[in-house]
């Protein structure tokens, strides 16, 4: 202790009177302790007086609504009402700020006599709560208080909260009335203004409060928080927290960040939400700052939070001595101290992150005591340390990689274009709607439109600003919204709001999804702006487009090996230590601008219609829809605005930068935080709205063993495109003729079907209430759908349009399985036959001896008419049908038409182009093409089942086993299927008699697609359903009988032909019932070394109000939530399934590499060019055979023995020692294999094909 103490005189003894301020904050602690134990008995008698007042009725959940504006909280598992700390006055109800959050104090003795007291009077409560307000804050924030309260007018509350019972369910429920000040408009003007005062700043953390509940913690429903190797935990409030720390110190107002530091860390029950990462943060923002006084408070609070100081604090206060130049010795202290915790100066130079010149503030100050102190040298490269992989990154044999078409002065310049495009946030391009004809009416409307705009952004401006500078003379130590209203500019917000405004569909969107939208905006223009302040990534790519261009020699390094090098060479990191924003958050910043929007921007209502009386209306409203028995609140434009959009008829889309491709190679990703983009902020392993286990996962997880998975995306990620420009533009022709279904071109909404004039019952039978309430509901459902997919379709055709003379980039990451997606979300290779159609690849090969040959072949798969043919069978029915091919690509819209008629049209209207060009060249052999062929896995799925089982009959069904003609899996269950039901037909059932004729592949054929995937009997039986309805002359009244009859026959059917699959699965299965409920996740690791777990947790409820509603944030994905069991337990089987799928295309991309090949895929579908097809079969086949060949399953049952049983709490195991010793066994008993020669893969034509 005395050598912690000694450190921290030292810090505070810097300067002049600084050990008085010591003095004073040590001598603070006794008053802090005696305020605490008032702050106590406060809170205990609050807390009394409340009970008393509630029905001693216990109940499972009640969602209770503190008494103000715009918080929220958890419901909790018992009734109860909110604690003294949630119910203020009226001058709080208008505060910005954000109340404590914590566990109450425990009571002692003389507390419980207190609890013995009965009821006196209502006024006697609100007394004690106001004192215990008084309390909790400091005077300075009580004068603040003092001087914006009005004298003479009593303190009233805004809201009231009622607790009644709800009819029938034996539950509370709460209601939250919180009336909304009426906005006087400014006279004259279309749009108005409201106080200050209206806009209010919602509360954050008040609503994070979990309050503790009588009973042990799995009694609630909760598990203990996420913890990182430091003891850092990851709930909501812990990151509510580290936001608002970093936000405060990013708008350089350290001061705030303390004064919330402080909030919490006074508190012995607040400072327990607070890590040791909180504490470093601050110290970072202090060492800019040179203030070594502040960084020795910080000291002294971790001594009191008993938390050890990291590198990263021994680092922050080293930059802080180099900065502010102090004397030796305090240095030689400060390093003596960081030597007796354990730490040593070379590591300060390895684990640390730096930003910007921190290192070498750090380095300058080791050097005033250790002139001659060197950084240490860069370690050896770790070696990748699982098998499958040892030779691919063993360095013995010399290694040269591809290297794309560009060079070096060519990346360099697309690298400088995609900076400028992501600095700027948003890309602006035009509609490929804008070949229309520009009429009168469109150019009135969009002089009144810009008119209008320019009008809401100076009300808009006007307003913000109002509401930022009654936040800032908000004098509280608590947290508030305004750090984030304060990280952009004004205007930026304006934009992001009349952005989103114009975006804003006819019927439109929730209040939920439209506020987090906005969040989402300015989190991610946040992220940018904080990235764009350091030049260091623009020089490591400059020296990085070596490695990829043609005119260089450098050839022997990896992506992300050679960024490494480079990154490690410069001394600083790219790294960042940013914290990722909560989804509350979000929502709750995303809320205060849509009232900003609500409340402020209005328009005259005879605008469009003089002959209306003249009044200012909203052009934004608030209305409730149902959506099952779920009432939803929506933000409507007014048909005014919708009118002049429509009038107006802009010819301009504008996406944020991040969902273009990108204009050069992707920065490869080197860690979980670094990669993809230049600027704009990107997941590695895309999650759901508040999962951050896989974060910590990904972090905890050896750097080495990420390689696989980082190298293998970065090959996707590099692998150039272009646009097919004839197919792009007659698609678009399509599209703006009025599209077709058929081609899977939507049509506009003038094409909707309208409400018929006609009743059901005839022309003369008059129309029934609920016959037309049905009728007008499938209307506007058939519109909305009918929008979404316009919409969808024309952001693709017009980013399209935008790159058709460019060549891009596609960056990848991945889900928490290990697939792989690209990240601009609208157009990429995943996407429909259209996307795929006008996609080639930017660089040419020429075919070749076999590549026509590959060609043709690709097309007839296309066509999806010879699937049970062999090759040479579809090669040859392609040059039958050859005259068909060729008027095809000659006259796609006046000719035949044959391409119309087949599964795929577009992608095979591109390929007959293709084979046309080719033909017609003088050496079709030569011809350089672009196209990518597909090579496809025959239920890929099903084939890892039987490589896992060895199963020689499933082998074979998948074509595992080589045969001379695919064998079809959906065909062979189809017979199977029909077997059983001829047998049930000759013992007289019904049902079997009834479906005779009626059993095809088509009708089984997605239930056994998706068995595999974990879909249920009751799934299976809707799928079926779905298909019987289709066939014409099906007897509709045995639909059901008929359906429940088939998915009883095809389980039946699988579990026959795949005996082996069915016993994994079910191991699997039970597996995760007893891991689940044991109160585990499922967690495993991919033969590549990826660790996996599965985010299904029981839901969690977060009640957010704002002035217009309560806002209920249904969260299904938090790590402090019990597991889901049967979600656990159903999901397993498909998603390790699909963890193993991933394996296999990773390895199959990192092997394509290293020989040349052009590589990307869709899940399970491989492409290339047409010249590397036999070699990317040949590897394809090889990777699987080397990933199977490892013990798997073996493997597996080694982790979850280790991870559930080993390791398991004992608390569970002493519990409930008969499901644990259960759960042993299961895991040790790993199911038996069968005896299928995995080699024969080598040799199936038709395992991809």
């Amino acid at each position: 202790m005395w050598r912690v103490l000694g450190l921290r005189a030292a810090l505070l003894t810097q300067g002049t009177g600084r050990w008085g301020t010591m003095r004073n904050y040590s001598s603070a602690s006794t008053k802090e302790a005696g305020r605490a134990e008032l702050l106590e008995v406060l809170e205990a008698r609050v807390k009394q007086l409340q009970a008393d007042n509630i029905s001693e009725v216990t109940v499972d959940r009640v969602a209770v609504a503190p008494l103000r504006k715009s918080s929220f909280q958890y419901p909790a598992r018992k009734a109860a009402v909110p604690s003294s700390a949630e119910k203020e006055p009226a001058l709080k109800a208008r505060d910005v700020a954000i109340s404590p959050s914590g566990a109450p104090s425990q009571p002692s003795r003389w507390v419980e006599k207190l609890k013995k007291e009965k009821w006196i009077k209502h006024k006697r409560q609100l007394r004690l709560e106001q004192k215990f307000s008084m309390a909790a804050s400091s005077p300075g924030a009580e004068r603040a208080s003092a001087q914006v309260r009005e004298p003479g007018k009593a303190t009233e509350s805004r809201g009231k909260a009622k607790v009644v019972l709800a009819k029938g369910s034996g539950k509370f429920k709460t209601f939250h009335e919180s009336p909304c000040a009426p906005v006087a408009p400014v006279p004259g003007s279309p749009a108005s203004t409201c106080t200050p005062r209206d806009i209010e700043c919602s509360r954050l953390d008040e609503s994070l409060k979990v309050k503790e509940l009588e009973g042990p913690v799995e009694q609630q429903g909760l598990r203990p928080l996420l913890e990182d190797k430091e003891g850092n935990k990851y709930g909501s409030i812990q990151l509510l927290i580290m936001s608002y720390l970093e936000s405060c110190l990013f708008i350089q107002q350290p001061e705030k960040a303390q004064q919330c530091l402080m909030f919490y860390h006074r508190s012995q029950d607040r400072r327990k939400l607070l890590g040791i990462k909180m504490y470093d943060l601050l110290m970072h923002g202090w060492a800019k700052k040179g203030s070594l006084n502040q960084i020795g408070r910080l000291f002294f609070m971790l001594e009191e939070a008993r938390l050890k100081p990291n590198l990263s604090c021994y680092a922050a206060v080293l930059e802080c001595m180099g900065r502010a130049h102090a004397p030796v010795t305090v240095i030689q202290r400060c390093v003596q101290q960081l030597e007796e915790d354990g730490f040593h100066l070379d590591e300060l130079f390895k684990g640390v992150i730096y930003e910007e010149d921190e290192r070498e503030m750090v380095l300058k100050a080791v050097r005033m005591i250790k002139p001659r102190f060197q950084t240490p040298c860069l370690p050896p490269a770790e070696i990748c340390p699982f098998p499958l992989l040892r030779d691919f990154y063993s360095k013995e044999k010399p290694v040269s990689y591809p290297k794309l078409d560009f060079s070096v002065h060519e990346l360099r310049e697309r690298f400088r274009q995609q900076l400028e495009v992501e600095a700027s946030n948003t890309v602006t391009i035009n509609s490929v709607e804008s070949d229309k004809p520009l009429t009168e009416q469109a150019i009135k409307a969009r002089r009144l439109l810009t008119a209008l705009r320019s009008e809401w952004r100076k009300c808009l401006l006007q307003t913000l600003r109002e509401s930022k500078i009654y936040m800032s003379n908000r004098q509280c130590k608590q947290m508030s919204l305004y750090p984030y209203l304060c990280l952009l500019e004004d205007k930026e917000y304006v934009d992001i709001m009349l952005q989103s405004l114009s975006n804003l569909p006819p019927q439109g969107e929730s209040l939920l999804v439209f506020a987090k939208e906005l969040g989402t905006k300015i989190y991610n223009k946040y992220a940018v702006r904080k990235k764009s302040s350091s030049r260091l990534l623009e020089k490591i790519y400059e020296d990085y487009a070596q490695l990829l261009a043609k005119d260089t020699q450098l050839d022997s390094y990896l992506p992300r090996e050679y960024w490494e090098k480079l990154e490690a060479s410069s001394g600083s990191s790219l790294l960042s230590k940013d914290c990722t924003w909560p989804h509350v958050l979000m929502v709750q910043l995303g809320t205060h601008l849509v009232e900003l929007l609500v409340q402020v921007i209005k328009v005259k209502s005879n605008i469009l219609n003089p002959s209306v009386e003249a009044k200012l209306i909203p052009v934004l409203y608030h209305v409730y829809s149902f959506r099952s028995s779920r009432q939803i609140g929506f933000i409507k434009p007014h048909p005014i605005l919708t009118q002049i959009l429509s009038s107006a008829a802009e010819t301009t889309l504008t996406f944020d930068s991040f969902v273009m491709p990108m204009l050069c190679p992707p920065v490869p990703w080197t860690s979980p935080h670094f990669g993809a983009y230049i600027l704009a902020p990107t997941k590695l392993m895309r999650c759901v709205e508040g999962a951050v286990q896989h974060q910590l996962l990904l972090e905890e997880c050896p750097r080495s063993s990420l390689h696989p998975v980082l190298d293998a995306l970065n090959q996707l990620g590099n692998c150039p495109w272009k646009i097919n420009q004839p197919v792009l533009d007659l698609i678009i022709s399509i599209f703006n003729a009025k599209g077709s279904e058929k081609l899977g071109v939507p049509p506009p909404l003038s094409e909707a079907p309208r409400l018929s004039l006609v009743s059901p019952g005839g022309p003369s039978a008059p129309w029934s209430k609920s016959s037309l309430k049905r009728e007008l509901t499938q209307c506007r459902k058939k519109m909305a759908e009918m929008y979404s997919l316009r919409m969808d379709a024309l952001y693709k055709l017009s980013i399209a349009s935008h790159m058709r003379d460019k060549v891009f980039w596609f960056p990848h990451n991945m889900d928490f399985r290990g697939r792989t997606y690209p990240c601009p979300p609208y157009f990429n290779h995943l996407g429909s036959d259209v996307t795929r159609a006008i996609l080639l690849f930017a660089e040419g090969k020429p075919l070749g001896p076999r590549g026509l040959d590959w060609l043709k072949i690709h097309l007839i798969n296309l066509t999806g008419l010879k699937k049970k043919n062999s090759l040479q069978e579809r090669l040859a029915y392609a040059d039958e049908i050859l005259e068909d091919i060729l008027d095809s690509a000659d006259n796609p819209l006046t000719g035949r038409k044959w391409w119309m008629e087949v599964d795929e049209p577009w992608q095979a209207l591109a390929c007959c182009m293709e084979i046309a060009k080719a033909l017609r060249s003088p050496d079709p052999a030569a011809y350089i093409s672009h196209f990518p062929v597909h090579q496809d896995g025959s239920c890929n799925g099903l084939q890892h089942y039987a490589a896992l089982g060895r199963d020689i009959i499933g082998a074979t069904s998948v074509n595992l086993m080589p045969c001379n003609t695919p064998q079809d899996v959906y065909n062979g269950v189809a017979q199977q299927v029909e077997e059983f039901r001829k047998q049930d037909a000759q013992k007289e059932i019904k049902i079997a008699q009834v479906l005779e004729g009626f059993i095809s592949r088509k009708v089984v054929k997605q239930t056994v697609m998706t068995v595999v995937y974990g879909v249920t009997r009751y799934g299976g039986r809707l799928q079926i359903e779905k298909r019987l309805k289709e066939i014409d002359g099906f007897p509709q009244e045995y639909v059901w009988e008929a359906s429940h009859y088939l998915v009883q026959q095809v389980f039946n059917s699988l579990k026959e032909m795949f005996s082996g699959t069915r016993e994994i699965q079910s191991w699997l299965t039970q597996s995760a019932r007893l891991i689940a409920k044991s109160g585990n996740t499922v967690e495993w690791v991919t033969p590549l070394g990826l660790p996996i777990v599965q985010p299904y947790h029981r839901a969690k409820s977060t009640v957010l109000n704002s002035t217009m509603q309560s806002l209920n944030l249904n969260v299904r994905f938090d790590a402090n939530q019990k597991p889901d069991t049967m979600k656990q337990k159903n999901a397993f089987p498909p998603n390790f399934i699909h963890s193993l799928d991933s394996t296999h295309m990773m390895l199959t991309a990192l092997h394509c590499f290293r020989r040349g090949v052009t590589f990307v895929s869709v899940h399970d579908c491989y492409w290339t060019h047409a010249l590397t097809v036999d070699v990317m079969n040949q590897v394809c086949r090889e990777q699987f055979v080397e990933l199977h060949s490892q013990p798997i399953l073996q493997d597996l049952s080694k982790f979850m023995l280790q991870k559930y049983c080993t390791n398991s709490l004992a608390e569970w195991r002493e519990k409930s020692s008969h499901e644990h010793k259960k759960l042993k066994e299961l895991l040790s008993q790993v199911p038996e294999t069968g005896d299928f020669d995995l080699q024969k893969v080598k040799e199936s034509t038709y395992f991809f094909s």
